[in-house]
C-alpha cells in the first residue's frame, strides 16, 4: 500500500473511502509479492496491482466487499496444492495462489505513514487486523544523483523517477537546474558537483552516481569524489576516446586502478538507442543490473525463476504474525 502513496493520499484527504488488498504469503510462484497492494475506491477506482491482471477481479471484489461492511476480508486466490482452482478466484497463469488481506486504509497512522512514503522516506504501518497485526514496510527510495543539467540529465532523470528513484541534479549552472527543466526531480541543486558529493548525507549501497557533465573540468573532481564514498553505483557518460582521456586525468589526479575499476564508463547497456531518451533507459538498466548483481542478458537465454525475491529488498514487506 505504501509504493500507491502519491495515489492515495489525494483520495483520503478529499474523504473518498478507499480498501486496500494486500499479499499476505505467496504460495510456489506468483507475478507479484508480498507487499503488493490493489486499492480500489467505493465507485471501483482501481490503483496498483497484486496479479498482473490474473485475479484482479476478484481482489476488487473483495475490496469492495470491506468498504461496504467496513470489516476486514481475507482469501486465497489462484490453485491449491493438487491444481484445482480455488472456488473463490481465477487461478493465477504461473500456477501459484496468494494469500490476500482486504481492508479499509484510515486514520492518522495511515496517513502518516503514506506521507512518508511519498516524501520518499521510509515508512512503516503497524495494523491491527481482527486481532491480526499487519506490517507494512517500505524503505527510503533508492538515490539517483545525476550530475550535470543537459538534456540527457532531464531525461534520465524521468525515468529514473518513473523506476523508483529519489532523483537529485546537480549542476553549477543555475539557468539550467529548474523545476521545469526537472519536474520530477526529488531535489534540485546548484553547486559545483563534487562539492555537493562532498557534503553528501548518508550515501550507501543504494545510491547511484551518474557524471553527465561532459566537462573534464567538472567530471575528474566529481569522479574523484564519487568514487571514494560507499556507493553502489559510479557511472559516467562519454565517447571511448573521452574515457580513455578521463581516466587519465583521473589516475594523475590520485585515483587508483582499484578505485577506478569500479567506474561504469562508457555509462549504460548497449541497447543501441541514440535518443537521451533511449539512452536514459540503458543507463536505469544497468544501475539496476549492478545492484541486483544480474547479467542483463535476455531471460529467454536463463534457466530457474524469472522473477528474484529478496524480502530484505522488497519495495514494500509486510509481515503478520
Amino acid at each position: 500500500m505504501l509504493d500507491l502513496a502519491a495515489d492515495l493520499l489525494p483520495l483520503l484527504d478529499a474523504g473518498v473511502p478507499v480498501a486496500a488488498v494486500t499479499v499476505t504469503a505467496v504460495v510456489r510462484s506468483a507475478p507479484r509479492g508480498v507487499g503488493a497492494t490493489l486499492a480500489v475506491t467505493r465507485d471501483a477506482r482501481v490503483i496498483g496491482s497484486i496479479s498482473g491482471g490474473c485475479v484482479e477481479n476478484d481482489a476488487v471484489m473483495l475490496g469492495l466487499d470491506a468498504l461496504r461492511t467496513g470489516e476486514v476480508r481475507r482469501a486465497r486466490f489462484g490453485f491449491s496444492d493438487d491444481g484445482v482452482v480455488t472456488p473463490i478466484a481465477a487461478g493465477l497463469a504461473c500456477g501459484g495462489a496468494v494469500d490476500v488481506v482486504a481492508y479499509p486504509v484510515d486514520g492518522a497512522a495511515a496517513r502518516a505513514a503514506l506521507g512518508d512514503a511519498r516524501a520518499g522516506r521510509e515508512a512503516t504501518l503497524r495494523l491491527d487486523l481482527d486481532g491480526e497485526p499487519l506490517e507494512l514496510h517500505r524503505p527510503a527510495l533508492p538515490r539517483l544523483i545525476v550530475l550535470g543539467a543537459g538534456e540527457h540529465a532531464a531525461a534520465l532523470c524521468r525515468l529514473g523517477a518513473a523506476a523508483g528513484f529519489a532523483v537529485t541534479v546537480c549542476d553549477d549552472w543555475a539557468l539550467l537546474v529548474t523545476r521545469e527543466r526537472f519536474p520530477d526531480a526529488a531535489e534540485l541543486v546548484v553547486a559545483a558537483p563534487h562539492e555537493y558529493l562532498e557534503n553528501l548525507d548518508s550515501p550507501d549501497s543504494r545510491t547511484a552516481v551518474c557524471v553527465l557533465t561532459h566537462d573534464e573540468r567538472l567530471d575528474v573532481p566529481a569522479l574523484r569524489t564519487a568514487l571514494r564514498m560507499p556507493v553502489g553505483f559510479v557511472g559516467a557518460m562519454g565517447a571511448r576516446a573521452t574515457v580513455a582521456r578521463r581516466a587519465t586525468f583521473l589516475r594523475s589526479a590520485g585515483v587508483t586502478d582499484a578505485e577506478l575499476s569500479r567506474l561504469h564508463s562508457p555509462l549504460g547497456l548497449d541497447l543501441g538507442g541514440a535518443t537521451p531518451e533511449e539512452t536514459a533507459l540503458s543507463v536505469i538498466a544497468e544501475i539496476v543490473a549492478s545492484r541486483n548483481s544480474a547479467s542483463a542478458r535476455p531471460l529467454r537465454d536463463g534457466h530457474g525463476s524469472v522473477r528474484r525475491r529478496d524480502a530484505s529488498s522488497d519495495s514494500c514487506a509486510v509481515r503478520s504474525a
